[in-house]
């Protein structure tokens, strides 16, 4: 990760508009849960189909936040990125039916839960003017 000593993180810069992205998702309250859940999505035990996938429907960037057992995800696209149609795509693509699957049992939802209703996309109230 691209962080600076104060928790400050570099972001990437784009020549064109992007489209943000802000979602949210609790874990259980497990600390070797999400001990767990930490480990394999960090980039040496992550699966490589999974952010290959990712990149292969347009995603420009994701980054996943955590306080406590609270998940916070932000999504960078083009700004003619189309969600549903990604995603479902991204959903067709190898092992991320399995990875859905595997991170599952970490996530606080219904078994089984398809990842759009596991993240709530959050609503932006607040820019600084």
């Amino acid at each position: 990760m691209n962080r600076t000593e104060d928790f400050g993180y570099i972001t990437p810069v784009y020549t064109g508009a992007v489209k943000r992205y802000c979602q949210t998702l609790d874990l259980k309250n497990d600390p070797e849960l999400i001990k767990t859940y930490r480990h394999w999505h960090s980039k040496e035990h992550i699966w490589p189909e999974i952010p290959k996938g990712i990149r292969e429907v347009g995603i420009l960037n994701m980054e996943i936040y955590l306080l406590g057992n609270r998940l916070f995800m932000i999504v960078e696209t083009p700004a003619d990125f189309d969600w549903d149609s990604a995603f479902g795509r991204l959903a067709t693509l190898e092992r991320q039916a399995e990875w859905e699957a595997f991170v599952d049992k970490f996530q606080q939802s219904e078994a089984g839960a398809a990842s759009d209703e596991k993240w709530q996309r959050m609503e932006q109230i607040f820019q600084l003017p």
